[in-house]
């Protein structure tokens, strides 16, 4: 029997970092072992050893590769054994959060202390229907008699006792210092009771777990994550946070954004299934920078690059040190509580039925999913598959509320999941629905241009929207915060209907004069080709004398007199070339080409991708964001409706760069930064920077070297909020048009540049080939090393044209 090639067997062992391969030089069974090599490779911190042995007879190759096998799969057993670490130092840890979602409710709670969990000082039980005032107030009266008692015993008092005193000292060891006690005082916490939600969470679960399953398997994460959500939202994909995480998973939009679609016509965060891949594809990137599930699973609370400094400051990866040790600044009580809180939840899944007794899950949802061809109305789609507009939507949650309420289409190419049996029959159902209901373009925007003085209550006022629609439209950090120049998309459209495929296609009497709005990309010619007229009466009818003198918003009269053929923007796109348009007017935004950039959905689209293309040049025309100074959350605001493990995920939190300021007041240089960005942002002089740091003048700061900085004038702290927000404008501003689908894992050889890699073989921007190789050095790397290089998908549809008003 023939083999193909020269390949006859490889026995690849489960783990990432080892594989056994046998090759054969002899291309038949007969003599499988004739000949033989046993390969050996390890990979270790992305380098590939690899040990090649060649015996001389097949039974020494057998005995060898029997050897290796047995080896290796003792190693794989205990690394596997090791991939979620329980140490007995958080075991307490894991029992409080188990009493927390099996023993108490969502109307009581424990007061412990926040860093010893075995300390639970009270349970507290609320009155049945009792406000959130009400409750308030019982749990700081509890709090406030606890730290009391504790202020009295770290005095040293031990006789004479009152009897909350006594109970209190009793929960401590006998050893316990006076100092401990009365840190302790600072310490007393409220935890809500999870118990009922839990309980919801599995029975929800149902619906989708075989599916979360299969996509963790798929991914390579431990199978155990099918739990993360109990932590995250209780199951519940309409869970959204107040500080701007959405779904099941709880993604923020500067973290999802990497991994999902997030405007305002699809945010795939609160869809299930387009989040949860988007969850088992961060988790893994966690791992391949981590290299250790604990502390990627605390990542995906805390970030990368939070987890790669508690790693640096404590000196192990050794979850129990750094949940007991680390101090970081925003290494706060959830990232401190998330892998134990997700051990106690996979606990409490695995035996659900001994928590809570017999349970029926709900049954998981058997769907498939149909690629919309062109841009529909939902009312067309609930038509076309017999279902409520209500139940269309219950499906397809990733829709946002202006698709359903009708100020969008559909988008063209999205997947629309839909119950299989109505998706056995979908192709038909899809092409009975009639060339006039299928429209060749999305309903275009309406864009202001923030001008001096403008303030969100003037603008909503003006447009007669309101002043949480416009924040949550453009997801502004607060709306205290816009800048003179920046674009904001209103609630609604222009008003403007895109033509149909029918009219398209036919030819359309015009009985009285059209108006047309001029679009980005538009030109005389195109415009005139649309409308079957001549581009020089177009011209002529509009007063135009330069015909490149035209600019978006702009309203331009078609005479009706004659029936006109109708030709769709993008034909008119793929046969004319655009002429470039001069902007008369600051509401206005030059028409111009510009080669390998995507078709936009509105000028604020075209606007960041244009900054997401000059980043990857280099280039640096993205303004500095608002500031998060007073971002912050109170304690006392919400800790009775939330589950506070879910409400902080860290800003991008895929992002392993170190953005932090070390004790020495250095930093590491990180790409798309220059001098002059520091000195901006510390508010003086780059010349001062270039003094402290022995710098000629025009010398370049090196990505990855160090630097020394002057907080003269303003705080590191504040200092870290300017430099963040920047980054995550850059770095969002890139991602509203390109996702990762994949990476590649390239070894490099003798003489191979990364940047030369990157820019001309992989075409990825080498910041975001950093990102996924934070550790390496880009000018210095070994033949043999592995490089993980990001594979991009433009993302970007041709969503119709933007109107832009003041």
């Amino acid at each position: 029997m023939a083999i193909v090639g020269k390949f006859v067997k490889a026995c690849t062992i489960p783990t990432e970092r080892f594989k056994l391969v046998l090759f054969s030089e002899n291309g038949h069974i007969s003599s499988i072992f004739a000949g033989i090599s046993v390969i050996f490779r390890y990979r270790i911190s992305r380098v590939n050893l690899e040990f090649t042995i060649r015996p001389k007879s097949a039974l020494c190759a057998f005995i060898v590769w029997a050897v290796f096998a047995s080896f290796l799969m003792g190693i794989v057993a205990s690394v596997t054994a090791q991939e979620l670490p329980r140490p007995a130092a958080i075991e307490p840890d894991i029992l409080f959060w188990t009493r927390v979602y099996t023993e108490i409710d969502t109307n009581s709670g424990f007061i412990h202390d926040a860093r010893d969990l075995s300390v639970v000082y009270r349970t507290i039980q609320f009155e049945d229907g009792a406000s959130r005032r009400s409750r308030n107030r019982q749990m700081r009266s509890a709090q406030d008699g606890i730290r009391d008692a504790l202020r009295i015993l770290a005095e040293g008092n031990r006789d004479n006792l009152m009897i909350e005193e006594q109970r209190v000292l009793s929960l401590w060891p006998q050893s316990v210092s006076n100092e401990e006690l009365n840190a302790a005082a600072s310490r007393v916490r409220f935890q809500l009771g999870q118990a009922d939600r839990f309980q919801a969470g599995l029975i929800r679960s149902g619906r989708w777990k075989p599916y979360i399953r299969n996509v963790l398997n798929e991914q390579g994460v431990p199978a155990e994550l099918v739990a993360l959500p109990h932590v995250e939202s209780s199951f519940n994909p309409t869970a959204y946070s107040k500080v701007g995480a959405a779904g099941m998973w709880q993604f923020t939009r500067s973290t999802g954004l990497r991994y999902m679609r997030i405007d305002h016509i699809v945010d795939e965060r609160r869809d299930p299934y387009f989040s949860t891949v988007a969850a088992a594809r961060l988790l893994r990137d966690n791992y391949d920078v981590l290299q250790n599930w604990a502390l990627a699973i605390t990542a995906y609370n805390h970030g990368q690059a939070g987890m790669r400094n508690a790693v640096r400051r404590t000196g192990t990866e050794r979850i129990e040190i750094i949940l007991r040790e680390y101090d970081g600044r925003a290494f706060g009580f959830a990232s401190r509580n998330f892998y134990v809180a997700f051990l106690a939840a996979s606990d409490v899944d695995a035996k659900a039925e001994e928590y809570f007794g017999p349970l029926s899950a709900l049954s998981d949802d058997r769907t498939a999913i149909l690629e919309i061809p062109d841009f529909l109305t939902t009312s067309t789609l609930a038509t076309a598959f017999d279902m409520s507009h209500r139940e269309l939507r219950s499906w397809n949650p990733s829709l946002s509320d202006a698709v359903w309420n009708g100020d969008k289409f559909v988008p063209k190419s999205f997947e629309l999941r839909l119950p299989i049996d109505i998706a056995q029959n979908s192709s038909e159902l899809m092409a009975s629905v009639p060339d006039s209901q299928r429209f060749t373009a999305q309903k275009p925007d309406i864009l202001h241009r923030v001008q001096r003085g403008d303030t969100v209550s003037d603008i909503a006022e003006r447009y007669r929207v309101s002043q949480a629609s416009l924040v949550a439209l453009n997801d502004l950090r607060s709306r205290n915060f816009i800048r003179e120049g920046q674009v904001l998309r209103l609630p609604g459209n222009d008003g403007t209907v895109p033509i149909t495929l029918a009219e398209r296609d036919g030819v359309i009497p015009l009985s009285t004069d059209s108006t047309y709005v001029v679009r980005a990309g538009d030109s005389i010619d195109r415009i005139a080709r649309m409308y079957g007229v001549s581009p020089d009466a177009l011209q002529a009818q509009n007063g135009i004398i330069n015909a490149n003198r035209i600019y978006v918003g702009q309203e331009l009269q078609i005479n009706g007199s004659l029936q006109v053929a109708l030709i769709l923007p993008s034909e008119a796109r793929a046969e004319l070339e655009p002429k470039a348009g001069v902007v008369p007017s600051s509401l206005a935004v030059e028409v111009r080409p510009v080669q390998a950039q995507p078709p936009y959905a509105s000028e604020a689209d075209q606007l960041a991708v244009e900054a997401a293309l000059a980043v990857i040049a280099g280039n640096d025309i993205v303004e500095l964001g608002p500031s998060l100074e007073g971002i912050t959350e109170d304690p006392l605001s919400g800790p009775l409706e939330t589950n506070v493990l879910a409400s902080v995920q860290a800003e991008m939190a895929a992002d392993p760069s170190d953005y932090l300021v070390r004790e020495d007041q250095t930093i590491e240089v990180q790409a798309l930064e220059t001098l002059g960005h520091y000195a901006d942002w510390l508010e003086i002089r780059t010349q001062r920077l270039r003094d402290i740091n022995n710098m000629p003048f025009r010398q370049a700061v090196l990505i990855g070297g160090r630097l020394k900085l002057d907080f003269s004038q303003v705080s590191a702290a504040r200092f870290e909020e300017r430099r963040i927000a920047y980054q995550r404008q850059t770095q969002e501003s890139f991602f509203l048009a390109y996702q990762v689908p994949n990476t590649h894992e390239h070894v490099v050889r003798a003489g191979e540049s990364l940047w030369v890699l990157a820019l001309r073989r992989y075409e990825v921007p080498v910041w975001l080939v950093r990102q996924y190789n934070p550790d390496l050095d880009l000018d210095r790397v070994m033949p043999g090393t592995v490089v993980r290089f990001p594979e991009l998908r433009l993302i970007f549809e041709s969503d119709g044209g933007t109107r832009a008003v003041n």
